[in-house]
């Protein structure tokens, strides 16, 4: 997690360096070139936590301008100047301010503020049990009426077709009708439940020289439309190395946020499994299979989507073993 630190005076900056010792992150402290708006604009957008070292009211009215929804905003905590108490302000579950602000506290011994209502009763958080499991929450706005019949004492059903290990959480069963869920574990949602999507899928890429990024956004919106699948799930991607000069499909990967991995032909000739073959493929790249193979190489796991072609686009999807439990901490 990337954090930087904000304090207002010489004791709030002592602290924020005592702070960052335990936790690092850069510290700054207001005035000359350092004003509060131009800190929270920059760090609001590049940063994964915010810590003010002062006043929840000064770092109210700093972040109100920025703030977007719970799945897209920051971690913010106010830490006051005494080192006294440590309050989450925003994205106390999926941002993770709730854990930064018991780990703040625990390093200078204050009082973790907690108001968020699952948290203060005791009941299962189904956001924080997303982020617990490297799952993409869909429809933020769902989260409520889940959190919401919990709070009112009724029982919430989730669907999966990965069994989920150890006891469901009090108010939380299972059900075998993805349509009866109120929440889902789903690589392809649909329907009106709170999907979460795990990210566990490789997409294996081949393609022309010179194909743009724009063609592969077109090919990767146009594979996802066929299979369900949710943008989401995907985490990686794989090719061969004779692709490693592409600028098309490093500017594709790129702008998602993609790491990829090249291989070499004989170690994707060597890949265990049945794939779809191509005389003309192999005989370029001396695979039989680009996509496919190198899915499954990077995942680790098993190939669920086979290649599609089209626009001298292949792509498959590979997914990486996947054993959710019940924790809600990572």
């Amino acid at each position: 997690m990337s954090r930087a630190y904000l304090a207002f005076t010489a004791k709030g900056e002592a602290l924020a360096h005592r702070l960052a010792e335990a936790l690092p992150g850069g510290v700054s402290r207001c005035g000359g070139d350092v004003t509060l708006k131009g800190w929270t604009a920059e760090h609001f957008a590049q940063d994964e936590a915010l810590i003010f070292v002062g006043a929840v009211g000064i770092a109210v009215r700093a972040i109100a301008p920025h703030c977007r929804s719970k799945a897209a905003d920051p971690a913010v905590v106010v830490v006051d100047e005494g080192g006294n108490f440590a309050v989450p302000l925003l994205s106390g579950h999926l941002g993770g301010a709730n854990a930064l602000a018991r780990a703040l506290a625990k390093a200078c011994g204050a009082v973790p503020v907690i108001t968020t209502a699952t948290d203060v009763n005791g009941l299962f958080a189904v956001d924080l049990w997303a982020k617990a499991q490297n799952c993409a929450v869909l429809e933020p706005e769902r989260i409520k009426h889940v959190s919401g019949a919990l709070l009112a004492g009724q029982t919430v059903r989730y669907w999966s077709p990965w069994p989920v290990a150890g006891e469901a959480p009090a108010g939380v069963e299972k059900t075998d009708a993805p349509e009866a869920a109120d929440f889902a574990l789903t690589l392809t949602p649909q329907g009106g439940a709170l999907h979460l999507v795990p990210r566990i899928g490789v997409l294996g890429v081949g393609c022309r020289r010179g194909t743009t990024a724009q063609q592969l956004e077109e090919a990767f919106a146009a594979f996802c439309a066929a299979s369900g699948l949710s943008p989401a799930a995907v985490c990686a991607t794989a090719s061969i190395d004779l692709k490693k000069d592409e600028p098309g499909l490093a500017a594709f990967c790129k702008a998602h946020g993609w790491p990829i991995t090249f291989y070499p032909a004989d170690e994707l000739r060597a890949v265990p499994g049945q794939f779809t073959p191509s005389a003309f493929v192999a005989g370029v790249t001396g695979v039989d299979n680009v996509c496919e193979r190198s899915a499954v190489k990077a995942s680790g796991g098993t190939l669920l989507l086979p290649k599609t072609a089209g626009g001298g686009v292949t792509l498959a999807l590979a997914v990486r073993p996947f054993a959710p439990d019940w924790r809600t901490e990572q």
